[in-house]
């Protein structure tokens, strides 16, 4: 079957798959490639936007910000060992975003990506970016069915340890940054789908919580004697979150975003100490299957939880089942959160600093859960 190729991203298509057009269509919103904060994407300058509320977060959303530079920059020079091209890691972002459905996501990844060169025209190329894209839509849609062998397909296709490690961190980083931006909307009373979006993907099976268990890299860590200063550097920041001993060798592959990652960390931790983020953060890891996470949930209600969440949910007195649900429904269909799923702790009380830190722990959890799950082994 032959094989054509369009102007414009340079992919590869089937002739059965092909339309018979000569232009590259435009993006959606082409001015939105051009947006200053990349991780807000505008929402700061709208009118309706409670500047005090995020004035008062600013520590973690530069962090947070400072990560999508990082991650996304403008330009990006590969080697040996970092072969991931802007080109990849802009497209498994817009590949994110769609799995999440913010279409403020959408439209960003979209007109960046748009005037980029894709990869050449060999069928190892093909492949590699095939691989690349499924692996980053799973991840995204239900990380607890990757496994050892999704790691290793991405190997097979000439990605390294530290590229696999970037692949996670930039996954990780969209379905946070998705969350936080279908918060704030919710918070601003704005829609966050502009189109229908696709059903949400089943919960994770309660089997992957019946017995305690510990975690192991699933990759190769950075070994002592070869560790860079940068890597080095990274290791001993995040020295003061003693719970991420066990994965900093492995994430300091990629040096940079680990230090980005726990940078944000440590500017939520404050409030994330309250319980009700605790059971929010279970809720998540409980959904997205990592059982590492999960550890944080509140002892009376982990039996609940893993019996079902929207059981849970329900048996739950007033104020849990509230967050129980907030926390199901911004991680399992962001795209459908409004202001209506956040009425029920607004009437009990909640204040929008205490709403906007949750919706940030359940945000950085997700983006938690995947990169344990995708990079753990059972132990």
């Amino acid at each position: 079957m032959e094989q054509r190729r369009y102007p414009g991203h340079n992919h590869w298509f089937y002739e059965s798959q092909a339309s018979p057009r000569t232009r590259q269509a435009a993006p959606l919103v082409p001015a939105a490639a051009d947006i200053e904060d990349r991780f807000l994407l505008g929402l700061r300058q709208e009118k309706s936007a409670p500047e005090a509320l995020l004035t008062a977060f600013q520590p973690a959303l530069l962090s947070a910000r400072d990560l999508s530079r990082l991650l996304f920059p403008d330009l990006l020079t590969t080697d040996l060992t970092h072969t991931l091209t802007l080109y990849d890691r802009l497209s498994t972002a817009l590949t994110v975003a769609q799995v999440a459905g913010v279409q403020r996501l959408c439209n960003h990844y979209a007109a960046r990506l748009n005037p980029l060169p894709g990869p050449d025209s060999s069928r190892e190329s093909n492949n590699r970016l095939t691989q690349i894209t499924q692996y980053a839509r799973q991840l995204a849609m239900q990380p607890s069915l990757i496994t050892p062998a999704a790691l290793a397909a991405l190997d097979e296709v000439g990605l390294s340890a530290s590229d696999i490690v970037t692949l996670n961190q930039t996954v990780g980083f969209v379905c946070y940054q998705a969350r936080v931006v279908a918060g704030l909307q919710a918070l601003m009373g704005q829609p966050v789908r502009w189109l229908p979006g696709g059903a949400a993907a089943p919960d994770a099976g309660g089997d992957l919580f019946a017995a305690p268990q510990s975690w192991r890299p699933a990759l190769k860590p950075v070994e002592l004697r070869y560790a860079s200063a940068e890597q080095l550097s990274a290791i001993t920041f995040c020295q003061a979150l003693p719970e991420l001993d066990d994965a900093v060798w492995l994430l300091a592959q990629d040096a940079q975003a680990l230090y980005g990652w726990a940078t944000l960390q440590q500017r939520l931790a404050v409030r994330n100490l309250q319980p009700e983020n605790a059971l929010a953060q279970a809720v998540s890891a409980r959904i997205n299957g990592s059982p590492r996470c999960f550890q944080i949930c509140p002892e009376g209600m982990r039996a609940a939880l893993i019996a079902g969440v929207d059981e849970a949910a329900a048996d739950a007195d007033t104020g849990a089942g509230a967050v129980i649900a907030l926390a199901a429904q911004l991680t399992r269909s962001p795209e459908r959160l409004s202001d209506a799923h956040l009425q029920p702790l607004i009437a009990s009380g909640w204040q929008p600093d205490a709403l906007f830190s949750l919706i940030q722990t359940l945000a950085l959890a997700n983006w938690n859960n995947r990169l344990f799950s995708a990079l753990g082994e059972k132990a």
